[in-house]
């Protein structure tokens, strides 16, 4: 008998276990609106302190300042589609894919334009080149 650990009702026991995480977490800390958009409850108004980079996906919650338009959104909605995926294992290999965006696998697979993570110039480069 094999187990399957990804894509599967284990991975999204992890998924709501990490929903129910990043909830009580932006519960606990937000002081701005709190809305659901693309899928995601968004906490905004969270202290820098309890979120990484511009914002962070846990489960189906997003925790941010104020990062919230619609670009960043949906980038945010694919990491919420590979929290599902692996579960509680996303957690530790998105730790192993590396801290560096421009490497990481799964900040590639969501959008680096979207996610704020090419520098403006490059970005201007590539509307201008069509790449």
């Amino acid at each position: 008998m094999r187990i399957r650990l990804t894509d599967s009702p284990i991975s999204r026991a992890g998924y709501w276990w990490a929903t129910a995480v990043g909830f009580t977490w932006g519960f606990i800390w937000s002081t701005g609106p709190v809305q659901v958009r693309h899928g995601l409850i968004v906490f905004t108004g969270m202290p820098k302190w309890t979120f990484g980079r511009g914002g962070s996906c846990v489960g189906g919650c997003y925790l941010t300042d104020r990062n919230a338009g619609d670009l960043v959104l949906g980038h945010e909605v694919v990491h919420q589609r590979q929290w599902r995926t692996y579960g509680m294992l996303f957690p530790l290999l998105y730790l192993i894919a590396g801290r560096d965006p421009l490497g990481n696998r799964f900040e590639i697979e969501a959008g680096l334009e979207a996610g704020g993570y090419l520098p403006k110039q490059r970005r201007a480069r590539q509307h201008r080149t069509g790449r």
